[in-house]
């Protein structure tokens, strides 16, 4: 397999028609100053042995070592031995309610540090799985693909919050779609979705959603987060709690049905969140039922480098480009 490492710097190459309009700018430059000389004659006598044919090829020349220059740096590279650590696992997307609700202190210091405390343990105990990450709040979005990098989960981890969604509100069922398509839609097993919420908004495209993902092999398990109680919800923003429209104290409850039905639907399990450490041992254990399959990622895959070829490459053009003169040589 053939590709390059950087291919964004393949936007360099936008240079080639400044440097052509550089070219030519220049020939209407001499052209002009030939003119301002006055006396044809004398011109040409002056540039007798001047070669456009010798000064194209130099612009020609430099042009090529620009573009192989480009290349060097994009680094061309051949797919290469796996690297020494074989895994076996399976792939899970974590998919994390970040809305404002998830701010409310039923459980301390909030459900949102709570839930991050969990996902955090999750990486840490099963690692040995392709993890991704998506944040949902009023939309979902795709944080981390699947992968076996555990630290870069991590470091999406850390910026887990409202802010990471702007639109608030609880779209399971959009979240649940998007982990769906991170999956390998040719497989029917070893795929596994971890819902974190409270549930609070009924979301009557979730269900639909979950016998979805359900149907082409994927496990749905839910962690619900808070309490049936409720609480009132913190705002940073306006370092008020949270009021409806009205100017009526919100108060948001942990919605446990819905979270038990998609669990039940994905066939799955519930975990109610209070002890992280025991949620994530039932989680890894109804997990184990899946079954693992040999896993390859980019991070442990070996690639050969070329990128020396063409940087030889940019030195003999270089060279040639310095070393061809402008001007012919006089006959004797």
């Amino acid at each position: 397999m053939f590709r390059f490492e950087h291919p964004y710097l393949f936007l360099a190459l936008a240079l080639l028609p400044v440097l052509g309009i550089l070219y030519l700018g220049v020939l209407r430059w001499k052209k002009i100053v030939s003119r301002k000389i006055g006396d044809p004659e004398l011109v040409l006598l002056l540039i007798r042995n001047f070669s456009p044919r010798r000064y194209l090829v130099k612009f020609i020349l430099a042009a090529l070592a620009l573009v192989f220059l480009v290349i060097a740096a994009a680094n061309p590279q051949t797919k290469g031995k796996s690297g020494p650590i074989s895994r076996k696992g399976l792939d899970l997307m974590i998919v994390l309610d970040v809305s404002k609700s998830m701010l409310a202190q039923d459980i301390k210091p909030n459900r949102l540090e709570r839930s991050r405390q969990l996902v955090s343990l999750i990486i840490d105990q099963l690692s040995e799985n392709r993890i991704g990450l998506i944040w949902f709040a009023g939309r979902a979005y795709l944080q981390m693909p699947l992968t076996t990098d555990a630290s870069a989960a991590k470091m999406y981890l850390q910026n887990a919050s409202p802010d990471a969604v702007p639109t608030q509100g609880t779209v399971i069922g959009e979240a649940l779609k998007m982990a769906g398509a991170a999956f390998n839609s040719q497989e029917k097993k070893y795929k596994a979705v971890i819902l974190v919420s409270d549930g609070e908004d009924h979301d009557p495209e979730a269900l639909k959603m979950a016998k979805s993902l359900a149907a082409s092999g994927v496990m749905i398990n839910t962690v619900g987060v808070g309490s049936p109680e409720g609480a009132t919800i913190f705002d940073p923003s306006t370092q008020d709690t949270k009021r409806d429209a009205s100017g009526n104290t919100v108060i948001s409850k942990l919605n446990e049905p819905q979270l038990r039905d998609l669990a039940q639907t994905g066939n799955g399990v519930y975990v109610y969140l209070q002890d992280p450490a025991a949620a994530v041992a039932t989680l890894r254990t109804q997990l184990a039922t899946i079954g693992q399959k040999q896993l390859e990622d980019e991070s442990f895959v070996q690639y050969n480098t070329y990128y020396f070829y063409a940087l030889a490459i940019v030195l003999l053009l270089l060279l040639a480009e310095i070393f061809l003169p402008e001007r012919k040589p006089m006959p004797a």
